[in-house]
């Protein structure tokens, strides 16, 4: 039996993808080697641009209950202020990742997708008309055929490997740990709440609920003991003490794991039938939750892409813009969190002058931004020519879904959307033939859009502004770039 898209890993890029093609109708079927997605993901931070896109797809309110907004972000653990960004973009977000995993699996399998646990992926090959995975199952060995492949796989990645993607890149010496623990109340890992540094390296203890933490520890220029096997109470213990200082015992180790510096990204995202995405793709030093929201919008953007080839409708390029727009962005963030690391070790009077330095509104609003995952431009064409708006996210899109009937709904549901808001209905004729790809809203000017019009596609990028008082010319070329000729 062939299938249309193969997603291999039910990490929450992989799960995210499949919740993008299942909106857009595809069938999907997602393998995943362990016995529950996401069980023992490490992350508890959602950046501004991850829950700019999980307020997109309606899947905040499920997270919101198991968390909590904290209105400050850092760059390289020096505080920055997001209530003072000129445009509105929501604030951080603390919940485990590994919940929010299990919320994106239940949407996954709630819109229809296939999700298979157990199935452990050895051997992927492709020729001009498919992708074979061959896989073992508790039942035996399989091989599953599909159209299109999409390594979700993490740094290992074997689906990157068989397609012979190349992966470049460095590890630094260093040695990490993070860990769950249950402690009382007078434990003195409380006096460490927060994100901590030293000249050896870092502690960061996280509230996980009552009587529970997540301890973070990282030491700079040594060899990981071990790379194998989870550290035991008495290696976390001993890492608290050589950085901070802090002798602790009790309690209780319910979950650990080791982590290491390591940056790398891969020289293209995609090889024939075969994609790549999350840490897979790219990946580097945890800081901000940029790794996951870097991963998530690798998803939103594959996922309609992958829909509407499959559908017969995608213009020529539309697969290959998927490298084009997400490599840089990558890129990026490879980029930010090295000199993110810089600054944290060693510690020096460098670091000090950017501390001065995020005291300037302009320095705040561009670091906030760029921990932030929203200061990402997608190429546009002509790009002289294009509304500043253009190949961006749209600003304020949690005011916008309150402010336009209907918005929210069509966002949720993955559609791609024109914003008339003009006052009148000069904008009808543009869509016409397209109305099955392009739901037409309109509203009263938002004063958090610099422009009378936009259109959306269905990842929120901008394709197209009208400034005040221009024109509607570049309208339809930009609605066939992204959803095909009208019919």
């Amino acid at each position: 039996m062939s299938h249309d898209v193969v997603i291999v890993g039910a990490g929450p890029v992989g799960l995210m993808l499949a919740c993008e093609l299942r909106l857009a109708g595809t069938p999907v079927v997602v393998l995943e080697s362990g016995s529950e997605p996401g069980a023992q993901a490490p992350g508890v931070a959602l950046n501004a641009g991850a829950v700019e896109l999980l307020e997109m797809r309606g899947l905040m309110d499920a997270c919101r209950a198991e968390g909590f907004e904290f209105p400050m972000a850092h760059f390289a653990h020096i505080w920055l202020d997001p209530t003072a960004l000129a445009d509105r973009y929501p604030f951080n977000f603390a919940i485990p990742h590994s919940r929010v995993v299990h919320h994106l699996a239940a949407r996954a399998r709630s819109l229809g997708a296939d999700l298979r646990l157990g199935q452990r992926v050895v051997e992927v090959t492709q020729d001009e008309q498919s992708v074979r995975a061959r896989i073992e199952t508790p039942s035996g060995e399989q091989t599953v055929r599909s159209r299109y492949l999409v390594g979700c796989d993490g740094v290992g990645s074997l689906v990157r490997q068989a397609a012979g993607i190349g992966f470049p890149g460095d590890e630094q010496p260093f040695h990490g740990t993070v860990a769950d623990l249950a402690v009382g109340p007078d434990s003195p890992l409380g006096e460490l709440v927060g994100a901590r540094e030293y000249p050896a390296g870092l502690v960061a203890v996280t509230p996980m609920g009552p009587g529970r933490v997540r301890l973070l520890t990282g030491e700079f220029g040594v060899e990981p003991p071990r790379r194998d096997g989870a550290p035991d109470m008495a290696e976390i213990q001993d890492s608290v003490r050589r950085i901070a200082g802090v002798a602790f015992t009790g309690g209780a180790l319910a979950w650990s794991a080791r982590w290491f510096h390591v940056t790398r990204l891969a020289e293209r995202y995609r090889a024939g039938r075969i994609f790549v995405a999350g840490d897979a793709a790219h990946t580097h030093f945890p800081l901000g939750g940029q790794a996951l929201s870097t991963g998530l919008d690798d998803a939103v953007n594959l996922g309609w892409k992958l829909a509407a080839d499959l559908d017969g409708r995608a213009p020529e390029g539309l697969l290959d813009s998927y490298h084009t727009e997400r490599h840089p962005a990558g890129a990026r963030a490879c980029q930010t969190t090295r000199a993110q690391v810089a600054l944290l070790h060693p510690l020096t009077e460098l670091r000090d002058v950017v501390a001065e330095l995020v005291r300037f509104p302009d320095v705040n609003e561009y670091l906030g931004m760029m921990v932030g995952g929203t200061d990402t431009r997608y190429p546009v064409e002509p790009a002289g020519d294009a509304h500043p708006l253009a190949g961006r996210r749209l600003p304020g899109i949690a005011a916008a879904a309150r402010a336009v009937p209907g918005l929210a709904e069509a966002w949720a549901a993955g559609h791609a959307v024109l914003l008339d808001l003009t006052g009148d209905d000069t904008l009808g004729e543009a869509v016409n033939g397209s109305a099955d790809r392009v739901t037409l809203l309109r509203s009263a000017p938002l004063p958090h859009v610099d422009a009378a019009a936009v259109l959306l596609r269905p990842d929120g990028r901008v394709a197209w502004a009208l400034p005040a008082g221009g024109d509607t010319a570049g309208l339809r070329a930009a609605l066939t770039a992204f959803a095909g000729t009208p019919a």
